[in-house]
């Protein structure tokens, strides 16, 4: 008779699945890390050494059969990741910034034919980010680059809204889901799966787990930039999202008021402090013309990201203005670099996008080419 679903039942069937080299078994070689249960789910990691990640898609599968042989399982989910060496070396500093932090060890998921991923942050909610990610998305594809977005804004998925899409993914083997498409745009985000006005209420072990499988059962192809809209704030969801997601570098959007640059200068801690390059701060809402008289008001202050960003020694990437085109082609799903790309406004997303790849491309974030995670 079948055991019953608990964490220890599930380690007692990982107890059965070899080591990467036939000797012993997962959990007593310490690979088994965040077993979550929910809802008849199992979702679990396995930590191997990276060089081998693709080659032990076996071993992956072999855990997750082990599991799925206990009662009362619906779905299993394992993930392997792959441990950054302790001699790897530090990230250099980022374009005329102060050195990061040397490379933390961390245990980190990789996303195969992905050159970079890059984060769009901010410290707090309601300045902007969502819609920056997007026009930043489309900026690094009108630049020439293929570029991929993921929502990974779990409890306030915006991007479907902000593209125009809807439906359902396509799933096209097994668990392997085809991203979407908006603009040109691979896009993935938990929109998609759950309806616009359907709270999401899970706890942090919960939505890492529903970002992992966003990431590692997408089929992404292969892609120069995937622009991940993360969560707001710098809670345990955005560090331990920061810490396994092997991030390129990160974009952090403020208003220009002084409460919003508190959270800013949290979100470049918390980077900084899981050795994140921060490829600078963008100024959004910077100031408002007036459309009728060309009167300009800096409504919510100017100015202040881009102090911060001097002080603070990290790149400024530019100001965005607060402008009714902005709002309204978001609004309609229409967004400002595909619906209107001749616009200034536009220009100054591609400009954005153009200095982040640059970045990347000169090496100055000491990000290497991303790891390898294994798509069934």
């Amino acid at each position: 008779m079948p055991a019953e679903l608990s964490r220890a039942t599930v380690l007692e069937a990982l107890k059965t699945v070899a080591g990467p080299d036939g000797r012993g078994n997962l959990v007593d070689l310490g690979l088994v890390s965040e077993v979550v249960l929910a809802n008849r789910k199992v979702y679990f990691s396995i930590s191997v050494p990276a060089e081998r990640a693709a080659k032990l898609e076996p071993l992956r599968l072999a855990a997750e059969a082990a599991v799925k042989k206990i009662g009362g399982v619906d779905s299993v989910s394992a993930v392997l990741t792959a441990e950054r060496s302790q001699g790897a070396p530090a990230a250099k500093p980022v374009a005329g910034g102060a050195a990061a932090r040397p490379a933390a060890r961390n245990a980190q998921i990789v996303v195969p034919g992905v050159k970079y991923i890059v984060a769009v942050a901010s410290g707090k909610g309601g300045v902007g980010k969502s819609t920056t990610a997007v026009n930043l998305a489309l900026g690094f594809q009108a630049i020439g680059r293929k570029v991929g977005l993921l929502d990974a804004d779990i409890y306030g998925p915006s991007v479907p809204r902000l593209l125009g899409l809807s439906g359902k993914p396509q799933i096209l083997q097994g668990r392997t889901i085809k991203p979407m498409t908006g603009y040109g745009l691979a896009v993935m985000s938990m929109g998609f799966l759950v309806d616009e006005g359907t709270p999401v209420i899970w706890r942090g072990p919960m939505v890492i787990s529903a970002l992992t499988q966003m990431l590692k059962d997408v089929a992404w192809g292969n892609l120069d930039v995937l622009v991940v809209d993360m969560p707001p704030g710098t809670g345990d969801v955005q560090i331990t999202m920061a810490q396994q997601v092997p991030l390129a570098g990160a974009v952090i959007v403020s208003t220009p008021q002084d409460l919003a640059l508190i959270d800013a200068r949290k979100g470049l801690a918390m980077f900084q402090q899981v050795s994140v390059p921060v490829l600078g701060f963008v100024e959004n809402m910077s100031y408002f013309i007036c459309p009728s008289c060309g009167t300009r008001s800096d409504i919510f202050s100017h100015g202040g990201a881009r102090h911060d960003a001097e002080r603070l020694g990290v790149p400024f990437l530019g100001e965005i203005p607060l402008h009714m085109e902005i709002r309204e082609k978001s609004d309609l799903g229409t967004p400002i670099v595909a619906a209107a790309p001749d616009s200034p406004h536009s220009a100054i997303y591609r400009d954005v996008a153009t200095r982040c790849w640059a970045a990347l491309e000169g090496g100055t974030t000491g990000a290497k080419a991303a790891p390898r995670i294994v798509i069934e």
